[in-house]
Formats: C-alpha cells, sequence, structure tokens
C-alpha cells in the first residue's frame, strides 16, 4: 500500500509558525470538545477520546490545554454547539476534495467552502460525489529516525494488534488499519514505546491524480490554502498525487 504516506505533509507541519501551532490546537480542541458531550470525559470508556488526547499530544498541545476542554465540554459550559458537516468537490481537473467541518453555523461554513472552491477553479458538489474514491482507514506513521525497533518486528505488533497493512517508505513506515482497529493498533505501538509522528482515522484514495500544468497546481494548492484557514474546517482530503 506504498504511497499513501504523507510524511512530506508532516515534515511542513513541523516548521509551521506559533499562529499555525494555534489554529491546530484549537481544532482539536473542538474535536475534544465534541467528542466528550458525544462519549463521555473517560477515556478508559470513550477510545475516541483517548485517541484524540494522544493525537493532541502528537501535536503538542499541552497537558493543562488538554484538561481544560474536557472538563469545559463535561461540565456543559461550552457555549458553541458544534455540529459536523462534510463538504465534497472538486478542483482543478478533477481533482476529488473532501472537507470535514465542525459548525455551530452550517451556512457560514457552507459559503466559506463553497468559495474556497470557485476561487481558484474547483466548484463544490453534492454529499456523495467523491467520498466513494476513498476508503476511511487508520493511518499511522513512525520516522524511521524516532523508532530503533526492527521493522520486521514493528510490522508483527501492527499485524497482530489488528492492521492491514505495513510498508515501508524512504523515511517512514506506514501503517494501514480499519477505522475500528486503529484504537488497538495505535495502543499496541504506544505500549511497545513507539514514537507515532501522525496516527488518525483518515481519508484515503483509491487512485492518485497527477497536475502537470503550473496553473492548475496553483490553483489547487491556493484551494487548500484557504480552506485550511478556514476556522470551522477539520481535515481535508484530496486524490492529488503531490
Amino acid at each position: 500500500m506504498s504511497g499513501h504516506s504523507k510524511w512530506s505533509t508532516i515534515k511542513r507541519k513541523k516548521g509551521e509558525n506559533d499562529a499555525a501551532r494555534g489554529k491546530i490546537f484549537t481544532k482539536i480542541g473542538r474535536e475534544i470538545a465534541v467528542c466528550v458531550k458525544e462519549g463521555g470525559a473517560d477515556p478508559g470508556t470513550n477510545s475516541r477520546l483517548k485517541d484524540l488526547i494522544a493525537k493532541a499530544k502528537q501535536n503538542n498541545v499541552p497537558n493543562d490545554n488538554i484538561d481544560r476542554v474536557i472538563k469545559k465540554a463535561a461540565g456543559g459550559t461550552e457555549k458553541n454547539d458544534y455540529e459536523a458537516t462534510v463538504y465534497e468537490g472538486y478542483g482543478p481537473n478533477g481533482i476529488a476534495v473532501i472537507v470535514e467541518c465542525l459548525t455551530d453555523n452550517k451556512n457560514r461554513t457552507a459559503a466559506d467552502v463553497r468559495h474556497a472552491f470557485d476561487k481558484f477553479g474547483g466548484n463544490m458538489g453534492t454529499m456523495g460525489c467523491v467520498s466513494f474514491m476513498f476508503d476511511r482507514k487508520g493511518q499511522i506513521i513512525i520516522d524511521k529516525e524516532e523508532c530503533e525497533m526492527d521493522p520486521d518486528e514493528l510490522m508483527m505488533i501492527s499485524l497482530e494488534a489488528g492492521a492491514e497493512d505495513f510498508s515501508e517508505e524512504e523515511d517512514s513506515f506506514e501503517i494501514i488499519t480499519g477505522p475500528e482497529e486503529f484504537s488497538a493498533v495505535r495502543e499496541a505501538l504506544e505500549a511497545a514505546g513507539i514514537t507515532m509522528v501522525e496516527a488518525d482515522v483518515t481519508m484515503i484514495p483509491q487512485t492518485w491524480v497527477e497536475l502537470t500544468d503550473e496553473d492548475s497546481i496553483k490553483k489547487m494548492n491556493r484551494i487548500m490554502d484557504l480552506l485550511d484557514v478556514e476556522d470551522d474546517v477539520q481535515a481535508t482530503y484530496h486524490n492529488w498525487n503531490e
């Protein structure tokens, strides 16, 4: 299953400025708040919350921030009532794009997402227009420089915990799981002392599309940049082979 690695994106994340890191903290905090309201504040019984806490720590969110969000959501003092919504559309040359949002105002969010598509040659489609081109999977990325374990041993731990696939990239290992097995695999790796630079349930494209002309590449990058700065946008997925 080679080729799914988001390692280049992760390396870009490492150089983000304080403002960008603050936005990441906010987005993860919003996910945690919704998760607590839906499944409770105990990560021992709320596996999704446990995964989100791990995700927050991977992104260097301070423990005090995490605890504050959980207590606020559990105590009912969170003012905003966020709702999950998904938008689908196309970038230049038919690149498929999925945008996952948490919003307290669907009309505002829909308008902002549509603007990002329309401004640079894309268009927002109807629900289901591109999601059939993706598979929902757990994805774990491990930096080779931060992993002293033998690759075969790492693979066996992953597969025995329920992973579907293990692949070795140039500078990282990638582990793919079903959505239901993701938590078990992540926890098995955590128990083995493995540092994960990325671990989340994501949307992986079944096929990839290349853009060859500079204008289309520029427009696609601008669409992604606009979506990335939107407060309501939690994640974007696409099948562009960058």
